[in-house]
């Protein structure tokens, strides 16, 4: 029998039929442009997002959402170019795990606590809460005050008609002692505290009232303590960019200082590096919970609330909590002073 010459396999001569087999197995090798473009697209945005937050860019509303979602890109990242392989699609494949990589190095290094310096001071219980304009329940926030024995509680979105709640709940028999700037919706702060408090502005402008206070441990102790909460960056992006840079001087220049509330930023926004870059440490970052969502509270995503440490002191425990009527988790941190 005559053999036929065709691209491909080898197949006896059988007229029509050969033909028709070796147009199918030729089709089949070649790769189809729709799954490649499917399989493409997902890496765009994921090099557009690795590029900005590499770079240290916040950007507008939209690109601090997609920072936000960092951890989430790393692990997609690693689905998409798993995937990518899969389907050969080597180069495509290759480019969605490197970028993968380089998010992953960033984000990995939350879930492994940190060595702490040696210092042998007095320990301070920080919790932080943000009561969702006023309506988290009260007794809820009293009882996580007994339960943790608390020393100091940093209040945000804390109303009139909270204070008076709180009053009742016997917040204040607990931690007698008491800053507050109470607001309408989501602008009042206060801080309350088992030692004595002395008011001090420690930050700059903000929308909110960000109240700061010097707390008094006894024999000489003094710790600064900043209730947190920057105006959200839906609502003016560049003012929030600049309540938070405004937040601290460099540590060192300065008491011992502890910052917590509702920092609307997350670590992989550059402006909350900012901070730490000045001598500060991310409580929950240093005890290898960095990943612990936050907010919303019915199903946490993104890690918005934090407790940023003076670096001369030592982070002993974080952890986080919910609280009743609050749409964001309480954190709470141990921290021991030098």
């Amino acid at each position: 029998m005559e053999e036929l010459s065709r691209p491909g396999p080898r197949v006896v001569g059988l007229g029509i039929l050969g033909s028709m087999v070796v147009a199918e197995e030729t089709r089949s090798r070649r790769r189809n442009p729709l799954v490649t473009g499917l399989v493409i697209l997902p890496v765009v945005p994921l090099a557009m997002l690795a590029a900005v937050r590499l770079l240290g860019y916040d950007g507008g509303w939209y690109t601090l959402v997609a920072l936000s979602l960092t951890p989430y890109a790393a692990a997609a990242g690693v689905l998409v170019g798993g995937l990518a392989l899969a389907l050969r699609r080597w180069w495509t494949g290759g480019v969605a795990l490197v970028l993968a990589l380089a998010l992953a190095l960033v984000v990995l290094p939350r879930v492994s606590a940190g060595e702490q310096r040696a210092v042998s001071g007095k320990t301070l219980r920080v919790l932080a809460s943000n009561l969702l304009y006023g309506q988290a329940d009260a007794k809820a926030v009293v009882d996580l005050v007994r339960e943790q024995r608390i020393d100091v509680l940093n209040l945000v979105e804390l109303t009139p008609s909270a204070v008076d709640r709180l009053t009742a709940a016997g917040l204040f028999d607990v931690l007698p002692h008491r800053v507050l700037h109470p607001a309408p919706g989501a602008f009042g702060s206060g801080i309350a505290s088992r030692f004595p408090l002395k008011e001090v502005d420690l930050t700059g402008d903000s929308a909110a009232k960000q109240p700061g206070a010097e707390a008094d441990l006894g024999d000489g102790v003094v710790a600064e303590i900043v209730a947190v909460h920057p105006i959200s960056p839906d609502v003016d992006t560049p003012q929030w960019e600049r309540e938070i840079k405004d937040l601290s001087r460099p540590a060192g220049e300065h008491g011992l200082r502890i910052m917590a509330g509702d920092f609307n930023a997350t670590l992989d926004h550059a402006a909350y590096r900012t901070i730490l870059a000045r001598g500060y440490r991310d409580a929950a970052e240093e005890r290898g919970e960095g990943l612990a969502p936050t907010w919303p509270s019915s199903m946490p995503v993104v890690t918005i609330d934090h407790v940023a440490v003076d670096n001369r002191a030592a982070v002993l425990d974080y952890r986080v909590f919910d609280v009743a009527g609050s749409d964001h988790r309480a954190v709470f941190a141990e921290v021991r002073l030098p």
